[in-house]
This record gives structure tokens, C-alpha cells and sequence, in this order.
């Protein structure tokens, strides 16, 4: 809406100084054009703008001129949570409200406070995405988003591993891990997961999406830190049931945290002494087989596996295979 934009733009000045046209363009996500017009708007209803001409040039307010027009809508104030993931909130369909909430809380502080904000914002920046990674393509995630704010019923189609499979959900809440977004909903008393079981959905495996006129109750007492929580344990137990045993270098110990995490971590609390090599024997939660495997290759010569004699067979099977595949020169 146009009178967002312009309280948008007035405290852009007045939080920030002079500015010229391109840098509020860019702030603002318009362009040059309409800040021109809404500067002109601005002037008109008696805001005190004024046009400094030359290179240093720009707008400014009036010295000492101050808007107290700073009161939060309830979409601004419940986007704050998300004011240090700048990239989320714009996936979300959010940015701009983020933005204008954002402008509003510093105006409405002293300005020490208002500068002390300032330099935060210029100092910390948190980037939820993984490394060397694509973002999945999350299309219907603001659709969802309002959903699970409005509390109504979702239609959708889903792509699961054994094929597509059509949904209605109640859309509890949204999570973001590791780059990935993810849905957590009710699946309604029709569908195969069952009446009233909460489930995790990947919101980029949505392949089609209908918001519903009907709305739902969430369930009572519903908590969805402790239902995510609750959720990834049960995950990470059921994927690693097995134990490998292995031998590791003191090289081989410092890239089990860094390829195993915390599971790497409460591996070596468990460690072995140290033999007269450096080596040390230590035991790893792992997935199935080839995922085993595959993750324990990660190591390279910096680790053996011991056992299980299944799990160390067939990774001395897949290192010859990889041999075979780089003969050596003749």
C-alpha cells in the first residue's frame, strides 16, 4: 500500500540522514520514479522534505523534525521474530512488512538506543542456508504461511518418495532447518496417515496447493519447539540404530566432528586412549549400510572401521571398486 511506502520512506530519513533517490529506491523495492512521487507526496501533505543539490546531494527532513507515527500493525509486530533472518522473512512474503517494523521500532527509540540498533544490524548478519547448496524452490510457502496463520484448511498434492499423494492438512506451523523449509500439519481423519497424527512436510515437495474456505482448532497445548525437538530425536534414533566401531588418527578425529556432528562428538567423549601412533579406537552411531558406507569413506585413510565385520567388508568392497576405477600407470 502507497501509505505504508511513504511512512516507509519518512523514516528512512529520519533514521538514516540524507539519502538520495537510488539508495531509497533500493530500500524501498520501487523506483526512482515513484520516489520522486512520493517525496513530492510527502511535501504536499507538510512533511518538511528538502533537496540538497550536487554530488553529496540528496533528501533530508528538516533539522529536528521528528514523526511519532510509529505504531506496529499486528503483521509488523509478529514479523520482528524474524528480524535477523532478512532471507527467511522475504521467502516468507515478508520482507517489506519486516522492513517497515523495523523502521518503526528504531524510530520510536532514543537515539542512542536508535544508533546502537544501527550498528548491530551493520555487524551481525545470520544466513540460515547451508554451504554450496541450491535453496529448494519453495513456491507455495507464503500460501502456507497464511494458512497457518489463519488456521485454515490446506488441499495439496505432495510428492513422496513412492509417488504423489493428495492431502488435507491443518497447518500447525512452519519450521526452517538447515536451508530447508518444512510444514508441520494435522493430516484430517481421510487420510492414510490417520485422524489427528501430526506429520513434518517438505514445503518444496508441495507440488500443488488450495487454501480452503474452512478453518480448523489446533490442538490444545500445542508446542512446536517441542514438537520439532521430539521429532528429530525420534528421526536420528531410528536412522542410526547401528554402531560402527572404528580406529582414527588424531586428523581422523578432528573430521569426525566436522562430517558427524554431535553424533561425532559423543563418539569421542567415548574414545579409546591414544596408542604410541596417535590412533585411537572410538564407536559411531551410523545409518543403514550403504549409507554407512558412503559417510564413512568421508574419512578416507585418516580412519579404519573395525567392525561390525559386515559394515568393514563392505567398505573394503567399495575401496577396491574405486581402485579398479584409477588403474595405475604403466
Amino acid at each position: 500500500m502507497r501509505a505504508d511506502r511513504l511512512l516507509s520512506l519518512l523514516l528512512l530519513l529520519q533514521g538514516r540522514g540524507r539519502m538520495t533517490a537510488p539508495e531509497l529506491a533500493a530500500d524501498l523495492g520501487v523506483s526512482v520514479r515513484t520516489v520522486y512521487r512520493d517525496i513530492e507526496a510527502l511535501s504536499s501533505s507538510g512533511v518538511p522534505v528538502y533537496a540538497d543539490r550536487g554530488p553529496a546531494g540528496g533528501y533530508r527532513l528538516m533539522d529536528g523534525y521528528r514523526t511519532r507515527l510509529t505504531g506496529l500493525t499486528g503483521h509488523e509486530a509478529g514479523s520482528l521474530f524474524l528480524s535477523g533472518l532478512p532471507g527467511p522473512a522475504q521467502e516468507l512474503g515478508l520482507g517489506a512488512v519486516l522492513t517497515t517494523a523495523q523502521l518503526k521500532v528504531r524510530a520510536a527509540l532514543p537515539d542512542a538506543l536508535a544508533e546502537h540498533s544501527r550498528r548491530v544490524q551493520d555487524r551481525f548478519h545470520l544466513d540460515a542456508p547451508g554451504w554450496f547448496r541450491d535453496a529448494d524452490p519453495v513456491p507455495y510457502l507464503p500460501q502456507v504461511a497464511d494458512a497457518v496463520w489463519e488456521q485454515r484448511v490446506l488441499q495439496v498434492r505432495y510428492q513422496r518418495w513412492q509417488g504423489e499423494v493428495r492431502r488435507e492438512l491443518h497447518p500447525l506451523g512452519i519450521v526452517l532447518k538447515g536451508g530447508i523449509w518444512y510444514a508441520v500439519a494435522v493430516a484430517a481423519a481421510q487420510n492414510a496417515d490417520g485422524e489427528g497424527a501430526v506429520r513434518t512436510y517438505r514445503i518444496s515437495r508441495l507440488v500443488e496447493v488450495s487454501t480452503a474456505d474452512e478453518t480448523f482448532e489446533r490442538p490444545a497445548g500445542f508446542d512446536l519447539p517441542g514438537y520439532w525437538e521430539a521429532s528429530t530425536q525420534r528421526l536420528e534414533a531410528m536412522l542410526r540404530q547401528e554402531v560402527a566401531r572404528l580406529r582414527l588418527s588424531p586428523a581422523g578425529r578432528r573430521l569426525l566432528v566436522a562430517k558427524f556432528g554431535t553424533s561425532g562428538e559423543r563418539a569421542l567423549e567415548g574414545a579409546g586412549p591414544s596408542g604410541e601412533d596417535g590412533w585411537a579406537e572410538v564407536e559411531l552411531a551410523v545409518e543403514s549400510l550403504p549409507v554407512a558406507v558412503s559417510d564413512l569413506l568421508s574419512l578416507g585413510a585418516e580412519a579404519e572401521v573395525l567392525g561390525p565385520p559386515a559394515l568393514r567388508e563392505a567398505v573394503v568392497e567399495a575401496v577396491r571398486a574405486l581402485a579398479a576405477r584409477y588403474p595405475p600407470k604403466v
